[in-house]
This record gives C-alpha cells, structure tokens and sequence, in this order.
C-alpha cells in the first residue's frame, strides 16, 4: 500500500497497518556535531534520515529554553532572588524559573536543577511567586507551524512532556513534594492544581491548531521499581493526567495521545490506557521485556521506543541492534502498533555505525 509518511505513522499507530518501518531518534549536541561532519550538506537530521514527523515544542516544556520569549513578562523577572546562595556554574533560568546549573566539562549537556520553591512553608508563598502567563500568550504561531508541517505530509508531534509531575518536582523539589503529598499537605494540591490548569489550557490550544500527536509524560518509574505506590499515582496524578487529555479531545476527538515514562511502569500501564493514552514511550528494555509488554498490553495501546540507550545502541555490534529492530517489529506484527526507534537521546558514547544500522534496519525491515 501507499502511504505518505504522516499517514504512515498515524496508521501505525491506530493498529491498521503500515507500508514502512519509519525512523526516528535525538542526538545530543557531540552526536549532532557528528552528523554535521559525515553530513556536511545536511543541516537536518530529521530531514536527511526521512523522519515521519516534526516537533513542536510546547513553550511549558520546562526545558525548552528557546520559548521563553513567547509568555509575556518572563525576561523582566529577577530569578536570582529566589537563590539566595547563588550557584558555582553559569546558570540558565528555564521558563518556570527553575534554574539549571551548568555542569562540569565531563557532564557533557548535562546540568543540575535547582528549585525554587524548596524552602516555601506556605501556599500564600506558591500563590505570589510569578507563575507563567499562558492565558495571555499568542498562540496563533502554532496554526502555520502545523499547516507548513501538514505541507510536506508529515505529522506534527507536540513535545509537552514533564507535563505535571515532573514540572511539579522540578519547582518545589522531588522530596518536599513526595512529603507534601505523604501528608495530604494543601500545598501539594495547590501546586498541581496550578499546573494542572496550565496543562489543560496548552493541550486545548494544541488540540485547535490540528496537531497529530500530543506528547504528554512525566517520570513516574525508576530503573527497576515504580517511583511512588500505585494508590498514590491513582490519588494525585492519575486524574490530573486524565483533565489534560481531555482538554485536548474535547477539541479534536481523534488526537493520538503518547505518554512518556522512563524506567519501569508497568503497573502504571493500565491506568495509562483507561484515561485515553495512545502511545506509551519508550519502553526501556532495562527495565521492562518489550515482549511481555506487547503481550499483555498490545491490543488496546501502542508503543514507541524499546531500542535501549544505555546498553543496546552504545554498546552492541551493528548486527545486534539490526536483529532487535527485526524482533520487535515482528512482534508487533503487520498491523503495526511500534514505532521502534531509541529510547532517549542517543548519548555521545553511541558509535555512528550504530546510528546507521539502525536507520538500515527500518529501511530494509518489511512489514
């Protein structure tokens, strides 16, 4: 059959078959200088490896560090003050006010997050610290962006992850936020509420401008165990994840929804499924057995991912990751229901042979 890519993709996703096997990873800036060396008339890796989609980043997104412009009043605040210790590093402010501490040389990209809302004892301090204006930011951008994407048939992929939890985390710090809500502290809902809302207002400003994919996620798994209980997940952010994806349909009915976890969520995945999740991202293959997933779960959601990152693609001969695309794939089977492609940023210890096996796995790979 034939399909343009953005068909491709979205058939593949809703289990109703597919023509290629589409390919897809992010590079960190040493592998994308890599690129820029063997691909020295490519500017874009996305477009010289054929990807069937392109990103959109939700100005939210607490690490799009480039959108910061777009929410009224963000470059006339004085961030500095809520870090009355100061920091070792050059710092950079992310648009939540969250500040990212630059690493050492041997960090690599890496940074280290420091959160400002730690020390608050109150919800009157979370109240008046400056939260972002989304109510007044132009969102008109987004239609032209999506009708430029739709011209060339791809699909439009809306990177809004760190979507409650993380965003959440990231403000007040994992573990006074793990105790405000072991203790049913009014803070811990406040704070949620509060990102809830902003979530909402996002997707449904996404969902208008006829996006395919709204990405969704916080990290809720660890490498081998869930982060916190399961009536815990059920009680703060299970329903809050529901009110944004039904924000979104409430304008477009038929938007994929993908979540994406790190680590080990299986007993996550269910609950996933019940409040509308299309796509669950990555599944980490050191954390969970993709087959067994598939299994349990493959009639009733799709995945993306399952390529590991921290052993398969460094680490493994070029005919191991062919032979781990051709698996999963199979797995899946004709109907499709895997997007298989790596599951995180591919780091700079990736050999580039390994990124090009991969990509001649899918294109070789026969449905």
């Amino acid at each position: 059959m034939s399909m343009t890519p953005r068909q491709n993709l979205l058939s593949l996703y809703r289990r109703q078959g597919y023509a290629d096997a589409p390919v897809g990873f992010h590079l960190c800036p040493s592998l994308e200088q890599e690129f820029a060396r063997r691909y020295p008339h490519s500017t874009d890796y996305m477009q010289q490896f054929e990807m069937p989609h392109r990103i959109i980043y939700d100005p939210g997104f607490a690490w799009n560090f480039d959108a910061k412009w777009r929410v009224p009043g963000r470059d006339r605040i004085d961030w500095h003050a809520f870090y009355p210790e100061g920091f070792q590093r050059d710092v950079q402010f992310d648009l939540w006010g969250v500040a990212h501490e630059k690493g050492s040389a041997a960090a690599m990209h890496m940074t280290r997050m420091h959160h400002p809302m730690k020390p608050f004892d109150s919800v009157d301090q979370m109240a008046s610290y400056p939260w972002p204006d989304f109510e007044n930011t132009d969102f008109s951008y987004l239609h032209d962006e999506v009708r430029a994407i739709h011209a060339q048939d791809l699909a439009v992929f809306v990177w809004a992850e760190c979507t409650i939890w993380e965003t959440a985390w990231y403000l007040r710090s994992m573990d006074e936020l793990m105790i405000d809500m072991a203790t049913d502290n009014p803070r811990a809902v406040y704070l949620l509420d509060k990102i809830t809302d902003f979530a909402c207002l996002r997707a449904a400003k996404f969902a208008e401008a006829d996006v395919d994919i709204l990405g969704l996620g916080d990290d809720v798994g660890m490498q081998s165990s869930i982060m916190m209980t399961t009536s815990m997940y059920r009680a703060w952010l299970k329903p809050r994840m529901a009110k944004v994806i039904q924000a979104a349909r409430q304008i477009k009915p038929a938007i994929l929804i993908s979540y994406h976890s790190c680590g080990f969520i299986e007993p996550f995945i269910d609950d996933l499924i019940e409040i509308g999740v299309d796509v669950l991202n990555p599944v980490q293959p050191e954390s969970m057995d993709f087959l067994e997933i598939y299994r349990k779960h493959g009639d009733r959601i799709s995945f993306s991912g399952t390529l590991g990152t921290q052993k398969l693609m460094p680490l493994a001969a070029p005919e191991q990751i062919r032979a781990e695309v051709y698996r999963n794939l199979d797995a899946a089977g004709p109907k499709g229901g895997l997007f298989c492609c790596p599951t995180h940023m591919l780091e700079p210890e990736t050999p580039w042979e390994n990124v090009e096996a991969y990509v001649r796995a899918c294109r070789d790979y026969q449905p």
